[in-house]
């Protein structure tokens, strides 16, 4: 337990996760709520939305108007996605509201690459060179790797260890090719293959290989241990997750229906809290989210804690002489 961080940051994915995925149109005010609201819980990152091909993801057809209208507010950072040119042109029109990082998007599973990006391994490095170089051409700084389907794929099964070094390898040689700066290496569960010992093994072998180098988990929550997943990581020290309000969210691309988006980030919050790790969130506050994502939805979240309630509040009541609240 000597590894637990003191603090985890969290980036809140929700809106960009979880809109991408619904089958109901969503209108772009009520996109905007959720984010408005979000934004006042004490989160310090938003990923807000992303600039993709409408056609392959017609939830983010409105990303533009979207960041438009949001309001933002001092001391949450808010993001975006995208993976090609266009992708880098749409979000460099909101630089004003938008913090831009380049990323290096690799895959180790190369059969999820060419169903989630169109291209086999060689054809993804060609194409992360170049827009490698068409970040610095725009002046957004290339400062971290993310590699997709790190611990389990659906169209490969069980990906070795192996292939995400590789992955990671291919990202900072990429990076070194172009005088870029990497501060970060995100590993994503894409399709919720992941386990706690899975996680220990990719993480550490990760983290032996680039011992200087942060580490971000992006936990999906498709079969049910996705939480479990994330305390693992923390007894490693891992202290950066993506997290979805509610457990909004899925992949798309993974041919799963009705899989469960990343890991509510209220889960993520209460079993921090209850460990004494900090994450300067207000659960409460985050929890009235969730209520507003499901209304948005229209349809229960995965995530539980909203039902089950906050256990400072039954802590409270108990202590009032009230029983239950």
């Amino acid at each position: 337990m000597s590894d637990l961080p003191s603090r985890i940051t969290i980036t809140e994915e929700g809106p960009r996760e979880g809109f991408q995925i619904e089958s109901g149109a969503i209108s772009t005010n009520r996109k905007v709520e959720l984010i408005n609201a979000l934004s006042h819980t004490g989160l310090s990152a938003i990923q807000v939305c992303s600039f993709v091909n409408p056609k392959l993801v017609p939830g983010w057809a409105d990303a533009g108007e979207v960041v438009n209208a949001i309001q933002v507010v001092d001391g949450v950072t808010y993001t975006a996605l995208w993976f090609n040119q266009k992708g880098i042109e749409r979000a460099l029109q909101h630089t004003d509201k938008l913090t831009l990082a380049g990323c290096i998007h690799l895959c180790a599973s190369e059969a999820f690459g060419i169903s989630n990006l169109h291209r086999d391994r060689e054809t993804n490095l060609q194409a992360m060179r170049q827009q490698t170089i068409n970040h610095q051409s725009g002046g957004i700084a290339v400062t971290k790797i993310s590699v997709m389907a790190a611990f389990g794929c659906n169209f490969s099964a069980d990906v070795p260890t192996a292939n995400v070094l590789q992955a990671v390898d291919d990202g900072f040689n990429i990076a070194s090719e172009h005088g870029a700066s990497i501060n970060e290496v995100a590993l994503a569960d894409t399709m919720g293959w992941a386990t706690p010992s899975r996680i220990v093994a990719v993480t550490g072998a990760v983290r032996e290989r680039w011992p200087d180098v942060p580490i971000r988990l992006h936990l999906h929550d498709t079969r049910g241990i996705g939480i479990s997943n994330a305390w693992a990581a923390m007894q490693l020290g891992v202290d950066r997750f993506d997290t979805t309000v509610g457990g909004l969210g899925g992949c798309p691309f993974a041919r799963q229906p009705g899989a469960s988006g990343n890991i509510a980030t209220e889960e993520l919050l209460l079993l921090a809290h209850e460990e004494g790790i900090d994450t300067g969130v207000d659960i409460n506050a985050l929890l009235e989210c969730v209520a507003l994502a499901e209304d948005i939805v229209g349809r229960q979240l995965p995530g539980a804690l909203l039902r089950g309630g906050n256990l400072e509040r039954y802590r409270q009541a108990a202590r009032s002489g009230h029983g239950a609240a």
